[in-house]
């Protein structure tokens, strides 16, 4: 499992917990933590893009 989707899965159960008590503080480190998880997976996806592109560009040579 990824970091960015342990992140996604620890902001669930955080904000779930925050709903179930009331805790308004909880539940927006739940939101953020998803949001955190989003992004590191957004990250990773652009960095495996861009060695695609790389070694598409690299002469029949090196591949």
């Amino acid at each position: 499992m990824s970091d960015g989707a342990m992140d996604k899965l620890k902001g669930k159960g955080k904000e779930a917990v925050g709903k179930l008590t009331g805790d308004r503080r909880k539940e927006a480190e739940g939101k953020a933590d998803q949001a955190k998880g989003g992004a590191k997976d957004a990250a990773d996806g652009v960095g495996e893009r861009a060695k695609g592109v790389k070694d598409s560009l690299a002469p029949d040579d090196e591949k």
